[in-house]
């Protein structure tokens, strides 16, 4: 904390010079107009004073097209620093999607609505899948410093998101909107707003979506994706309005199948390789049918946020929230002679997020709280693969109690001549509850308690600190330094638990317990440090910016000598890792008809020792982290003329590696989409008639997309998915 501050300092007076520190009228860059369109702002929050984070303006969701509608990862793909990986065109699929913010997988990353956590267990991290994401004025994304009041679930060492609600209008209003595409794609989305309603001053808004598509190879369906939301507002004083948001989600779909790195080694021949549609009758193949490797997904989410204005430097804000997730996930494998493996994931969330603030001539102070309570029941079963006989679990523990996040934070944040400053820190406490594991065994599979599988209460706590300083140097120029501390708390239990089952005996006769392995997990941890520059004129945007990071104690395969004859590997909290890089926002207005905007980054992360696996040393020191481009580069041009719109995108991943020691290598590939639109106003009963048609992977080019591994995965054990060909798909909405 006290090096990352007097770094901060150390570089804007450098920088600025004394002079700066005058008291001096306010310059406020961002009053700055422009001609053309933004997809992408400087943003913060709202007490704070340097801009830490990007923020992807409702244009910029738009711009998009069809699958940022329902993922929010696709909905910030345009950022640089940020890596976006799918399997279809729609942004349908739920968890075959991957997202990298500098380097580091995003499940290890926060995503919030109105600063509540949004997350599960399963994989740990993000339900991006959830929302509509037309019920949001902009997303915001923060890649290196976090900002304290944001609940960020598990942690945010991948980064943090925020959607920001678009409440309900002020004004009655209805939004349509019907897609049509390739594939039987559909979807239709219908927004209903009330207005003000007279006397009592409530605004209601109500939507729903529907979605469907058949997968684009293989048999099988992405859909149906339903989707409801609810908001309300209601005003309680002049200046304060309590708002109310439930969000529904339902979503079933037939999964794709990933490749091994021999078949993506003969692209061609295995780009339509996919699940089984019929039985065969053979064990071995018959885990590969399609039938069973499909998920149902089910998540509830309510939240309200209750704010109240005392006086000019005095308010207080509280946010109740409740998140229920009922999901269930077949897949064939290979265990047991051919098994399908069920995955029950029973997930209840609450929490509150309170928090005080002051006013006052030289800086704002914030005093919050955040706690929660999460119920997680992730269970896995196995069936026959040819009867559908149940064949026992592969994992059945049971919590005593819920796991509970306490975490109290202050933010200070003021200004100072040409300075604007900020500086929180954060408390995270984790309980994570005791646990009981049992062994069921054939023919009855009775559960029956073992004490070697019983997992002690653990706690887990972290400081996290945050600085920020910004130099308005001119009226069109500024400088800023910030640093923060992330963390992720453990994660990975079924693997671990996995391992033990599968070794238990080995485990027993070494008198190593499950409690023992647990014993080596703890948070990852990482301190992350950016220099940054914005520039800005009516016709230009330029905002580079220098990021740094130090990653500890990562999740990392280990190998025991001791356990059975050969040994054993699992998951222990042991590895570090070094990241740097630069990365570049840029938009060019040429006049009020043409933008162009440019946002390429370079990213180095890799691992600071070599790693072990089975005894032998593996080649892992200074190698590029698994699936970590050095450079990515997301470009494009916004037409517009009149009612007409044309937006050609393009986006350039470099290389990757597979697997740890970067033997897998995986080639670069650029992909560029088109969209075109029209909007016609003011008709004669709709305030707007908008008709879009996108055509995504316009050259129709076959890449890899989505590697699913974790970082120190090695050769062969990685997973590979490949990109969506070339898709049409064509939109109609209406706004009244």
């Amino acid at each position: 904390m006290k090096n990352a501050m007097m770094i901060a300092i150390f570089c804007t007076v450098l920088l600025t010079g004394p002079a700066a520190l005058a008291d001096e009228p306010a310059v406020e860059l961002d009053e700055i107009v422009v001609t053309g369109k933004t997809l992408i702002k400087p943003t913060k929050q709202t007490s704070e004073t340097v801009y830490t984070g990007s923020e992807i303006t409702k244009e910029g969701i738009e711009a998009q097209g069809t699958k940022a509608g329902v993922s929010v990862y696709e909905a910030v793909n345009v950022l640089p620093g940020v890596s976006v990986e799918g399997v279809d065109p729609y942004g349908l699929g739920a968890e075959q999607k991957n997202i990298r913010i500098r380097g580091v997988r995003g499940y290890l990353g926060a995503m919030t609505v109105e600063g509540v956590p949004s997350w599960g267990g399963n994989p740990m991290g993000p339900r991006e899948y959830l929302y509509d994401t037309e019920n949001f004025d902009s997303i915001a994304v923060y890649k290196g410093a976090v900002p304290a009041d944001l609940g960020t679930g598990v942690g945010a060492r991948g980064g943090a998101m925020e959607l920001r609600p678009r409440w309900p209008e002020k004004t009655p209003g209805v939004d349509f909107k019907q897609g049509l595409g390739e594939n039987n794609y559909t979807r239709t989305f219908l927004r209903l707003d009330s207005g003000k309603i007279p006397t009592v001053g409530t605004r209601l808004s109500v939507s729903g979506s529907y979605a469907d598509a058949d997968k684009w190879k293989g048999p099988g369906d992405l859909g149906p994706r339903k989707n409801a939301a609810i908001m309300v507002s209601q005003p309680i004083t002049e200046k304060d309005e309590i708002y109310f948001y439930f969000n529904y989600n339902d979503l079933s779909q037939d999964l794709y199948k990933p490749l091994t790195y021999t078949e993506v080694g003969d692209l061609g021949d295995n780009y339509d390789n996919d699940y089984n549609q019929h039985l065969t009758g053979t064990a071995s193949e018959d885990i590969n049918y399609y039938k069973y490797n499909r998920g149902d997904y089910l998540n509830r989410d309510f939240l309200s946020v209750i704010p109240y204005t005392f006086s000019d430097i005095f308010s207080i804000k509280l946010k109740p929230y409740y998140s229920d997730e009922d999901s269930k996930i077949l897949e064939g494998v290979a265990s047991k002679g051919g098994s399908v493996q069920k995955r029950i994931r029973d997930i209840e969330r609450s929490g509150l997020i309170s928090q005080i603030e002051s006013r006052f001539s030289w800086a704002t102070a914030s005093l919050g709280y955040w706690v929660e309570s999460s119920d997680m029941s992730i269970r896995t079963q196995f069936y026959d693969v040819e009867s559908l006989d149940f064949k026992g679990y592969g994992m059945y523990m049971d919590n005593d109690g819920n796991g509970i996040v306490h975490s109290p934070y202050v933010r200070l944040a003021g200004r100072t001549g040409k300075f604007d400053w900020q500086a929180g820190l954060k408390y995270f406490y984790y309980k994570e509850p005791e646990s009981q594991g049992y062994t069921a065994a054939p023919p009855k599979y009775e559960l029956v308690k073992s004490p070697d599988l019983y997992r002690s209460e653990e706690t887990y706590d972290q400081l996290l600190p945050t600085v920020g300083i910004r130099c308005r140097l001119a009226d069109q120029m500024e400088l800023y330094t910030s640093y923060g501390r992330n963390q992720i708390r453990p994660y990975a239990y079924l693997p671990l638990i996995n391992v033990y089952n599968t070794y238990r005996s080995d485990f027993q006769a070494a008198g190593i317990t499950l409690d023992d392995l647990f014993g080596g997990y703890d948070m990852e941890v990482s301190d992350n440090f950016e220099v940054g520059a914005r520039l800005q004129n009516p016709w230009m945007e330029f905002r580079p910016a220098l990021f740094y990071s130090k990653h500890k104690d990562l999740l990392t395969t280990v190998y025991d000598p001791r356990v059975g004859e050969k040994g054993v590997n699992y998951y222990q909290n042991v590895g570090d890792a070094t990241g740097y890089g630069v990365e570049l926002e840029a938009n060019f207005f040429f006049g009020e008809h043409l933008t162009f905007f440019l946002n390429p980054t370079y990213t180095i992360l890799t691992y600071d020792d070599d790693l072990t696996y089975a005894g032998a040393t593996l080649n892992t020191k200074n190698n590029q982290v698994v699936d970590t481009p050095e450079w990515m580069v997301k470009s494009g041009l916004i037409f517009t003329w009149g009612g007409f719109e044309v937006i050609p995108m393009v986006r350039y991943l470099d290389s990757r590696y597979g697997d740890a020691e970067n033997k897998e290598k995986i080639d670069d590939y650029t992909v560029v989409d088109l969209k075109l639109g029209y909007t016609k106003k003011e008709l004669a009963f709709v305030d707007a008639l908008k008709i879009s048609l996108e055509f995504i992977n316009l050259f129709n080019d076959e890449y890899v997309s989505y590697i699913n591994a974790m970082d120190d995965s090695r050769a062969g054990a990685t997973s590979y998915y490949v990109g969506a060909p070339f898709t049409t798909m064509l939109t109609v909405s209406l706004e009244m």
